[in-house]
């Protein structure tokens, strides 16, 4: 196959469907998930922000989460939208380059927050009486700028190695945006170094932030079956069960996509993943995290009946 200049190369994305009369109800289905992920988690961060009650730092990460999902969906969906009901479904070199970019950076900035959550829920529920001293304004601020910091940088890592490989002629996607894998394969070059450094930012990012997360529910848990107080109890399993559904949704899909061997790669499957983990779980996240958080719910119903 033609080798061109990297920059003069155009990548040629799927839509939802190319059948036509799929493609409204496809693109009407998408767009009212994009919709509901924008409200749901603009309202955590409007009503956490504006209730004195929740400036903890619980709610402060849950905020930071909000954000995160808002812009990891904003960089997906508006142009999966455009590809499912255009016939130009063409992204140039440089927005591709950009769009994986976001992508990497958020997703793994997510990686992080949840992990990071985790152990704020086991410090308050293991360690209670120094909640306050360890989990302060200025641990919590570091935490979060840390995360979005080291997650961008080592987007940049991975835009730069996969960018710089010779693409073909042909620029086709078989995916719906511009995401690693795909983009690996389109390579008309040997891609074993750029598939080991996602491997070892895989186990860095995905797996060690997964096996923190375990950890800390093992302490968590065993600490809850010695409340005495069922009411206590229930409380407490609540906010952790909300936290682990969320984990459990993003870490399989994720890890399906990163961490699977070449071997096993099925184009179907691997889209049907990614649409999970960029538009199905950002818009799970806010209503798990509502429906089983009651200090939550209460100041919402008093958001809106001060405001509606």
């Amino acid at each position: 196959m033609e080798i061109l200049n990297k920059t003069s190369v155009t990548f040629f994305l799927l839509g939802l469907s190319n059948i036509p009369r799929l493609q409204p109800p496809f693109f009407l289905i998408l767009i009212l998930m994009y919709m509901v992920t924008l409200s749901g988690n603009l309202l955590i961060i409007i009503v956490v922000r504006l209730h004195s009650s929740l400036q903890t730092p619980m709610y402060f990460f849950l905020s930071n989460l909000a954000f995160i999902d808002i812009c990891f969906s904003t960089t997906i969906v508006p142009n999966l939208l455009k590809n499912t009901i255009s016939r130009d479904r063409t992204i140039s070199f440089i927005g591709c380059a950009t769009q994986m970019y976001f992508h990497l950076g958020l997703g793994a900035t997510e990686c992080l927050m949840l992990a990071i959550m985790a152990y704020d829920r086991y410090i308050a529920i293991c360690k209670p009486l120094k909640y306050i001293t360890i989990m302060d304004k200025r641990r919590c601020l570091s935490l979060a700028i840390g995360s979005w910091t080291v997650s961008f940088l080592i987007s940049v890592i991975h835009a730069v190695l996969t960018f710089r490989l010779p693409y073909c002629k042909s620029g086709e996607v078989n995916h719906f945006f511009c995401e690693m894998p795909p983009l690996l394969r389109l390579s008309c070059t040997d891609t074993w170094f750029n598939e080991l450094v996602v491997y070892i930012s895989g186990v860095l990012f995905t797996l060690c932030s997964f096996l923190l997360i375990l950890l800390s529910y093992v302490h968590i848990i065993s600490t809850i079956l010695k409340i005495h107080f069922t009411k206590g109890r229930l409380k407490t399993f609540s906010t952790c069960t909300s936290h682990l559904t969320v984990v459990s949704l993003y870490y399989g899909t994720v890890m399906c996509m990163y961490m699977s061997p070449r071997s096993s790669y099925l184009p179907e499957r691997d889209r049907v993943v990614s649409i999970l983990y960029t538009v199905v779980t950002p818009m799970l996240n806010p209503i798990i995290y509502s429906v089983r958080n009651s200090d939550f719910k209460e100041c919402t119903r008093k958001f809106f009946s001060m405001n509606f």
